[in-house]
């Protein structure tokens, strides 16, 4: 199995659907790992809908190899093919013994996190701290490549800031250690999420390589997806913040990309998928946890659908009853309108850990 058959999938994956035939790869949309976000019952939603693949939450290598509870669950990924884990670290021990458990438990491919912002990764020398080091960079990857015979593909940014845009240059090394593609998303780790991604200078990093780039950042819909591709040069987009509260969106934009039409999915159909998303993160954590754990997708679904009052938001957001919610959410698609908006400003905080 290689990255190839993830970026050409034509169909959405179910069970163990069979693989696509050899061939150019169509270009493709890939749910991207987003810390507290890509769960594992959101990721079945996305994959079930038509994305191209789909993968892990950012998970700590050395928590992972030491057995912590929710690492392991942030690396679920029973109903899911291809199964892809996203590992954050900066010690070449542990991210290996990372990898060689996740590809134990099933994992179909290993992705290393070096492009995550966020200050408590950062301070730890990993994420995109790495991209001031390429060549401690080079060693993690070197020791994940070799623990595994499962892909291993790398996400970064343009580079630490926009004095050091070093991109080409890592994903050259990533090329050259054996790793099957790159996702770069297209700001510094400085810019964090302000301002635009820079979709033109991940060119860069697409000619500096031949295998499969992945070009992530503010791709919220199919025309943005096109222009992304045709500005990158990358083979697929890779859909974050977008997609909170909007599962179907990154199959939608997949199709489209393939030239097929998504189905249009009624406000039932999305209240159902909502439901589910609910339903599986109370089975996932138990109904504790998994009740703080889905705050920010319920906002974000009721957002989209803005079917709620302000009040009737407000209690979605907060009670701990499983079934009072279930009756918002489905009360927040019955009354939405015919067209609503997307508020992807209340939805987009729920992502500020994009790994």
């Amino acid at each position: 199995m290689t990255i190839d058959h993830y970026l050409s999938a034509s169909t959405a994956g179910i069970g163990t659907a069979a693989l696509p035939a050899a061939g150019a790869p169509e270009p493709g949309a890939l749910l991207a790992p987003l810390s507290g976000v890509t769960d594992l019952a959101l990721r079945r939603i996305a994959r079930r809908l038509g994305a191209t693949a789909v993968v892990s939450e950012m998970v700590a290598a050395e928590d992972f190899a030491r057995g912590t509870a929710e690492a392991r669950l942030r690396a679920e990924g029973e109903g899911v093919l291809p199964h892809v884990v996203q590992l954050a670290g900066c010690d070449p021990r542990w991210m290996a013994e990372g990898a060689r458990l996740a590809e134990a438990s099933g994992a179909d491919a290993i992705d290393v996190n070096m492009g995550c912002p966020a200050k408590k990764v950062t301070g730890g020398e990993a994420g995109s701290a790495l991209m001031r080091d390429l060549d401690h960079a080079a060693r993690l990857l070197a020791a994940v490549r070799g623990a595994v015979s499962v892909p291993v593909t790398v996400k970064m940014r343009l580079g630490w800031d926009d004095a050091s845009r070093n991109a080409p240059d890592l994903a050259r090394r990533a090329q050259d250690l054996g790793l099957s593609a790159v996702t770069v998303h297209g700001r510094t780790r400085q810019q964090f999420y302000t301002g635009r991604a820079d979709w033109a200078a991940i060119r860069a990093v697409t000619e500096a390589v031949t295998v499969p780039v992945v070009a992530n950042g503010d791709v919220g819909s199919l025309e943005e997806a096109r222009a992304c591709l045709a500005a990158s040069g990358a083979r697929a987009v890779m859909i974050g913040r977008a997609a909170v509260g909007r599962p179907w969106l990154v199959g939608a934009v997949a199709a489209g990309l393939r030239g097929a039409a998504a189905p249009r999915l009624t406000a039932c159909q999305k209240a159902d998928l909502a439901a589910e998303h609910y339903e599986g993160l109370l089975a996932l954590y138990g109904t504790g946890m998994g009740v703080r754990h889905a705050r920010k997708h319920l906002a974000a679904y009721a957002d989209h659908a803005g079917g709620l009052s302000a009040p009737e938001r407000m209690r979605l957001v907060t009670t701990t009853d499983p079934a009072e919610a279930l009756a918002l959410l489905r009360r927040a698609f019955a009354q939405a309108p015919a067209e609503a908006a997307p508020a992807a400003k209340q939805a987009a905080p729920a992502a500020k850990q994009a790994a």
